[in-house]
């Protein structure tokens, strides 16, 4: 395959895969959602790719790799907003710096990786959304609101 498609493919991979996980924070009525965690996946993916490629095979991936990580972190940190006695933005924080992994993972043709984290990581969020808000509305008494998840 031409290098170039498979680069492209590589991009479409880690754009669906990140959407994936946006998909489902939006469907919780979350501010970071399907298009946010696309573009931190897209980006990861297009930084290492050029990283790797870009410089006529001179680059670094493994430092970009890193600085991406930290960049993340930043946009992250945006996220999460801290009122009183609670904090809120943490899981959507955390789904953010995910996609950006699997943008890298897919970008270093670690399809397999980067396919099983976003499982992974959606199965988690459904699971313990379902098991902590079942948990919430008993130790409340009653029905807790469905966007808490």
């Amino acid at each position: 395959m031409n290098e170039t498609v498979e680069m492209v493919l590589r991009l479409v991979l880690a754009g669906v895969l990140g959407g994936l996980i946006g998909a489902e924070r939006e469907y919780r009525g979350k501010v970071a959602g399907t298009r946010t965690h696309l573009l931190v996946a897209l980006g990861a993916a297009l930084m290492l790719l050029v990283s790797k490629h870009g410089f006529g095979g001179t680059g670094d991936p493994g430092r970009v790799a890193a600085q991406i990580v930290s960049g993340i972190g930043f946009l992250g940190a945006g996220a999460i907003m801290v009122d009183r006695h609670s904090v809120h933005g943490l899981t959507t924080a955390a789904g953010i710096w995910v996609s950006a992994g699997i943008g890298m993972a897919t970008a270093a043709g670690m399809y397999v990786l980067a396919v099983a984290t976003t499982v992974l990581s959606l199965v988690g969020l459904e699971v313990f959304g379902i098991l902590f808000f079942r948990d919430r509305r008993r130790r409340r008494g009653g029905a807790a609101d469905r966007n808490e998840l």
